[in-house]
């Protein structure tokens, strides 16, 4: 089974791109955290180094500042949303690609997902694709108002949309069958 969402493309390896995997059973989530962060930090550092210019100048100072800021947030939602959603029965790796284009960049993040998760995460995704982000952003905002309870804000994604103005795709593959293992890639596709 594969079933494609949004804006999700089958690119070719670009010349220039970096991968980081991580074993989803190798320290507890509460630990990764603040591995998400230094993850997400260190292809944000690594990217800016392919956009050089005069740094003296405050516009590529400013450019740099802003892409960089825009890989780091884009990078720990992606990976904070894999941990937090994999398939804590499966050992399926998450890992985060960031390939560099000529026109943007194009993050994506697998992780497993356990097939009970796939119906409402599906739905979910239907509702960022017909909905206005901006409009949804506000709308999440009042439900995690009114739901002292609640654990999650469901902002990353909606930020990554209204914030950023990307692309975003998705792609739900069946990778094994017994026990059956649910692969989803998050893509993001950002002009730079």
């Amino acid at each position: 089974m594969i079933q494609i969402f949004g804006d999700f493309i089958e690119l070719p390896t670009s010349q220039e791109y970096l991968i980081i995997g991580f074993s989803p059973s190798s320290i507890p989530l509460q630990q990764r955290w603040r591995n998400n962060g230094l993850s997400a930090d260190f292809l944000a550092d690594y990217l800016t180094t392919f956009f050089p210019g005069n740094e003296d100048e405050p516009s590529t100072i400013n450019r740099q500042a802003e892409i960089k800021s825009a890989v780091s947030y884009i990078a720990n939602e992606l990976l904070e949303n894999a941990m937090k959603f994999n398939d804590k029965t499966s050992q399926y790796p998450i890992d985060i690609k960031l390939q560099l284009q000529s026109d943007g960049l194009i993050f994506s993040v697998a992780n497993s997902i356990s097939p009970l998760a796939v119906g409402e995460f599906q739905a979910y995704i239907q509702e960022l694709l017909v909905g206005d982000p901006s409009e949804l952003y506000i709308q999440q905002l009042e439900k995690n108002a009114a739901d002292e309870n609640s654990t999650t804000s469901g902002l990353g994604l909606l930020t990554v949309l209204s914030d950023y103005a990307a692309k975003m795709g998705w792609k739900f593959e069946t990778v094994q069958q017994e026990p059956e293992i649910i692969a989803v890639t998050t893509m993001v596709q950002l002009r730079v």
